[in-house]
């Protein structure tokens, strides 16, 4: 019995001591939701000047879902992914892992073993509605994030950061860079424009 009781004990005294190291760990659920519901905003408007009028209304429904919700508002700090702070707690995102394979504008979605030479993996080539779409996401999550120290330069220099190690199909890469080389030396409008004309092909 006292093998027990001191056994309790030292469990109990290893949760204060990691409550103390840690502290205690805020819920954010009306927070989170509101920068889910800012972003969704903000793409769909981005959307809506592309010509994509059912991904804007669509874009990333899958943020509502338990696994995906439960971990923004556990993890939420407003200033960056929570994904990010899951994968430090946990050691992977189980939140992302569900997000990254539901939603076509992603990237990451794209990888696949490559049909050629070793079958090592490899980005498949995005439809251009994708690629687009990924780009009003990039846009609306530096506008999200970056708040007033936002401007036309952010999404490329958020993708130059970490471009050396996207998986990403060479003629993919291309559009990509292209949208946001437009968009940091000429603007949203002329963005937006090149993507409506051009990328999809759409009349003026």
């Amino acid at each position: 019995m006292n093998a027990v009781f001191h056994a309790g004990e030292h469990r109990i005294f290893l949760i204060f001591s990691r409550l103390q190291r840690e502290g205690p760990r805020m819920w954010h659920p009306i927070r989170h939701y509101k920068t889910i519901h800012h972003h969704k905003v903000l793409v769909r408007r981005n959307c809506f000047r592309c010509g994509l009028y059912w991904q804007g209304p669509t874009h990333d429904l899958s943020k509502l879902s338990p696994v995906e919700f439960l971990a923004g508002a556990k993890y939420w700090q407003g200033t960056c992914s929570p994904n990010n702070a899951q994968r430090k707690a946990e050691g992977y995102s189980a939140a992302w892992l569900h997000h990254k394979g539901r939603n076509k504008h992603h990237l990451e979605y794209w990888i696949d073993y490559s049909p050629d030479g070793d079958h090592a993996m490899a980005g498949m080539r995005m439809p251009e509605k994708y690629v687009a779409e990924m780009v009003c996401d990039r846009i609306a999550a530096s506008k999200n994030y970056k708040g007033d120290k936002y401007t036309d330069a952010s999404a490329w220099e958020y993708y130059d950061r970490s471009k050396d190690h996207y998986i990403l199909h060479p003629e993919t890469r291309r559009q990509l860079e292209t949208c946001l080389t437009i968009l940091k030396d000429q603007g949203e409008d002329a963005c937006f424009h090149y993507i409506r004309t051009v990328l999809l092909g759409k009349k003026k």
